[in-house]
């Protein structure tokens, strides 16, 4: 039993409070120059209590009603990109790593482990390195500006894919045997044991990989030219590189904080199945 001691409970806490203010207090300086007008953002010092055009800003942001000679574009369109986008990512991650990790440990083929290790070895290239022909080969394809040029090149995941395989080398052989006495085949034993018995993990994977595909910013920033495909990170990087326009820093901020929602969201909406599926990860 460890051992309570009072000074430790205080240095524990004051950690946890300074380290959620670290956090928290660029996100409430965001939220505050949200409900600014332009002037008074940039003015110095910057206001540290909220303002009154928080309607008038967010309704900008979200109708593309904004001036200077950045990207126009709404958010509402640019949050839809980034919505479908991580949505695919993360469905399409999760779904090729199972297979790919079921075929993997419970196939019997030439070059098995070849193609693991092979697999594994793509973590330590880091994307700079594949980046230019991966561009060639989408650009070669017509699929420049599209979903599919979006999200199919960052589907394949060693990470996952080497999760999944160890997880299922925890699964009994027990319930093979029992599959196999049944007349189970390998596709229904796959759907009927093994993807009930991943769910919470699936979660966990879904939670990263979700996060992952919305904050994307170095590949759609080479994929996408047209305003009605900029996910929300390349519309804000583009809102503030608009030349010698004045940069609307109130609707930046807003923008970036309707930004911020949807991967909040999703971690408080999956967060019990979040930490179940890490906490059997490393049973």
């Amino acid at each position: 039993m460890v051992e309570r001691r009072p000074w430790l409970d205080f240095l524990s806490h004051a950690i946890l409070i300074i380290g959620v203010l670290i956090v928290a207090f660029p996100i409430y300086i965001t939220f505050v120059a949200s409900t600014h007008t332009a002037d008074a953002v940039v003015q110095s010092p910057m206001p540290l209590l909220p303002g009154s055009h928080l309607l008038d800003n967010y309704a900008a942001a979200l109708g593309g009603d904004r001036q200077g000679s950045g990207s126009h574009a709404s958010v509402g369109r640019m949050m839809m990109v980034s919505l479908i986008t991580a949505l695919i990512i993360s469905i399409g991650k999760i779904a090729i790593s199972l297979l790919s990790a079921f075929a993997i440990v419970y196939f019997r083929f030439p070059a098995r482990m070849f193609f693991f290790w092979a697999i594994f070895v793509t973590l330590m290239l880091p994307v700079e390195v594949r980046i230019g022909p991966t561009y060639q080969v989408v650009a070669d394809l017509g699929m420049l500006n599209t979903y599919a040029g979006l999200t199919v090149p960052l589907i394949a995941s060693a990470t996952a894919t080497f999760l999944f395989r160890q997880f299922f080398l925890t699964v009994p052989d027990e319930l093979v045997e029992a599959a196999r006495v049944d007349g189970a085949g390998p596709m229904r034993f796959f759907k009927d044991i093994l993807v009930p018995l991943s769910a919470t993990s699936m979660a966990a994977l879904f939670v990263i990989q979700f996060i992952y595909g919305w904050n994307q910013y170095l590949w759609p920033l080479l994929v996408t030219t047209k305003e009605d495909m900029y996910p929300v990170v390349i519309g804000i990087k583009q809102m503030i590189s608009g030349g010698d326009a004045q940069t609307e820093w109130n609707i930046v901020m807003a923008t970036a904080m309707l930004a911020m929602l949807p991967p909040a969201l999703v971690v408080m909406l999956m967060q019990k199945w979040f930490v179940k599926g890490l906490v059997d990860t490393e049973k």
